[in-house]
Formats: C-alpha cells, sequence, structure tokens
C-alpha cells in the first residue's frame, strides 16, 4: 500500500484505515492492543476513533475507545510518531446527555471535548479532528428527506465551531480537522467560512460509502469534493456486516452474540438503516455476484471501496484478528470494467436501500 495525501494536508495514510468503535465493547482491551499491534505489523499507520466509542453508545462506555489506545499508545513508546490518528467530537448529544448537556455543539464544547480527548488518548496532539455529526439540521443515520420545519434559529454558527477549531491548531493540541456524516451544502460553508475568515480548512469527510449506501457520496458530494481538494474517508463498507453474506441465510436476526443483536439501535429490522429488509435483500444480490465471480461477498465489497476513485482511505472495523487478516487481505483484488458494469446494473435496479 502507498500512502495518500489527505486533501491540502500535510497528512500521508494507508488507503486503509482501522475503525476502533468496537474496542471496549465488543472487544475486550487486551484484545483490541492486539488487533492494532497486527494492524501496524500489516502496515497500516491510519487509526480513527471518537469521543463517544464504543458504541453502542452509553454513558458506561463513554470515552472508551481513546482510553484503550491512549493505555496502548503508552505501553509501546516511538508509537505514536508512527501513526496518523484521527478522533471526532460528537456531534449535539441526540439523547446522550452524558456526552455534554447541551443540546448544540459550541465552541466552549468542542475545546472541552478535545481536552478530554487529549487525555485518554495520553497524546499532546491529535493529526486529525473530526465533528462527527452537523449540529444543524441534516438528514443522517437513515433518514432521507430534509425538513426545514425542523431548522433551530438558536444553532451553533459554522463560524463559531471554526474559530475553536482554530484555536486548538494555534495551541497546537490538533493538526487538521474533517468533518462527518456531512452534506455538499455544509462541506462548502465550512470551507467557505474557513477561506473567508483565515480559519482552518476541512481535510477530509467522513461518511457511509459502500455497495448498497452510495448515494451519500455520488449524488453530489463526491463532486464537492473533487473541486474542493477534500478527501473522502469512506465508513461502514461492509454495511455494519450485511456485505459479508453472512446474514444470507440466517437474516437479520443473526446470532444472538453478533455485532448487530448487541448494538441496540441497529438490531431491528425496522431501525437503522442497516436495519432495513430492503437492505439485506439487496446486499444478497451483491453477495450472490461475489460467489459468481469466484469471490467472497467481502472481498468484492471492499474491493468496491479500495479501488474507487471517489475514496481516500476505506475505515475498516473488526472484531478479531481474523477479521482484519482478511479484510487487508482484500487490497490489492481488482474489479474489471466488467464487473464494475454488473455492479452498477444491480444499483440502477435497487438503488441504495441503506441511504
Amino acid at each position: 500500500m502507498r500512502n495518500i495525501q489527505l486533501g491540502r494536508s500535510d497528512l500521508q495514510v494507508t488507503p486503509i484505515c482501522l475503525g476502533t468503535m468496537t474496542f471496549g465493547e465488543q472487544v475486550a482491551e487486551p484484545d483490541a492492543h492486539a488487533i492494532l499491534d497486527r494492524a501496524i505489523a500489516r502496515g497500516i499507520n491510519f487509526i480513527d476513533t471518537a469521543e463517544m466509542y464504543s458504541v453502542p453508545a452509553r454513558k458506561e462506555t463513554f470515552g472508551a475507545t481513546e482510553t484503550i489506545i491512549g493505555n496502548w499508545l503508552t505501553a509501546r513508546p516511538g508509537m505514536r510518531q508512527k501513526i496518523v490518528l484521527a478522533t471526532k467530537v460528537a456531534g449535539p448529544s441526540r439523547g446522550m446527555p452524558w456526552v455534554r448537556s447541551g443540546s448544540g455543539m459550541t465552541g466552549a464544547d468542542i475545546i472541552a471535548s478535545c481536552e478530554g480527548s487529549l487525555r485518554r488518548l495520553k497524546t499532546d496532539a491529535i493529526d486529525l479532528y473530526q465533528i462527527h455529526w452537523p449540529e444543524r439540521n441534516v438528514p443522517m443515520f437513515g433518514a432521507l428527506y430534509f425538513d426545514p420545519a425542523k431548522d433551530k434559529p438558536d444553532s451553533t454558527p459554522i463560524l463559531e465551531q471554526l474559530e475553536a477549531m482554530g484555536r486548538l491548531v494555534k495551541e497546537g493540541k490538533i493538526r487538521w480537522i474533517g468533518l462527518s456524516n456531512e452534506t455538499p451544502y455544509g462541506l462548502h460553508e465550512f470551507v467557505r467560512i474557513a477561506e473567508q475568515h483565515g480559519l482552518p480548512r476541512v481535510v477530509t469527510v467522513q461518511n457511509p460509502y459502500c455497495l448498497v449506501s452510495r448515494g451519500h457520496v455520488e449524488n453530489g458530494l463526491d463532486e464537492t469534493m473533487h473541486r474542493l481538494g477534500v478527501s473522502l474517508l469512506a465508513y461502514s463498507p461492509l454495511a455494519f456486516g450485511l456485505l459479508t453474506g453472512k446474514y444470507d441465510v440466517t437474516g437479520l436476526d443473526g446470532p444472538k452474540t453478533d455485532r448487530r443483536t448487541r448494538l441496540g439501535q441497529f438490531q431491528s429490522v425496522r431501525d437503522g438503516r442497516w436495519g432495513r429488509a430492503d437492505a439485506l435483500s439487496v446486499a444478497k444480490h451483491y453477495n450472490n455476484l461475489a460467489r459468481k465471480l469466484g469471490m467472497t461477498p467481502t472481498q468484492m465489497a471492499l474491493a468496491f471501496c479500495y479501488t474507487k476513485w471517489q475514496v481516500a482511505s476505506t475505515i475498516i472495523g473488526v472484531t478479531s484478528l481474523a477479521q482484519l487478516e482478511e479484510d487487508i487481505d482484500a487490497w490489492g483484488t481488482g474489479l474489471s470494467a466488467d464487473v464494475l458494469a454488473e455492479i452498477d446494473k444491480l444499483r440502477w435496479d435497487m438503488r441504495d436501500p441503506a441511504h
């Protein structure tokens, strides 16, 4: 793997990023450390986390993932200089009062959250600090439509959020900034206001992107990112397991110990974009196509992200060393023009059921 540059920053990262939201819930600390060690040994230098992790988000495990990573770094002198470390400030609490008391995400909230992340990560600086989801009214996490009636007049201005980020950059606590679960409008505004006021410019957007959920990126955000010089970090490339094939026979209820059952909001067929019956139905078509072509579903789904021009780095989340090896081994799998045409035909027929 050759390192790639994130946006207009000086960050050079591997095209595979290790996502860590399972650490502290599904993955115990010793196992998480083993996964981190193996990822580094396999050449990955990019690690992504968030203050709200582990998932499912709850008071008891808030910040647990960052703490696990901080302990790992402390036990391995010199490791911090070898990796690019990304984390996120949670957006509005969304029913999580342990994140913050207010309903928004003010400049003071951003600064306080960053300080907390630095303590847990046991580091002096964060390489990429991202806003996990917008404070303003935005359709996300499975919602389809923008509803202006839901706008709130007292939302924190983007300028205030960027000013807080600017202060953190000047203090040396963060190096670059990014967004997540963002829209073309939001990205344009962050870049426009940053350039107008001489504030830090966004270098990445972290959004879902996979075979059953392409619209977040390919319905306009890809052009916006390309023209503004911003890089995409693709998350959920395996659609929460739908594109591994493991639910093809068992259905969405699956084994009682698996990830879906443990992640509250995602376990129901009726809740969350990855829990929709039509998402599984469409995923089965892609999984069967992969098998027909002599690939595993995981191989084809990851190869789709690994080879798309839109994607700078693909975030893989694993719960075991075996999953980590499989995901990294998929690197280098090619998809011919004919295969991509078959994939696009499926999308044309079935669209994006997990949008």
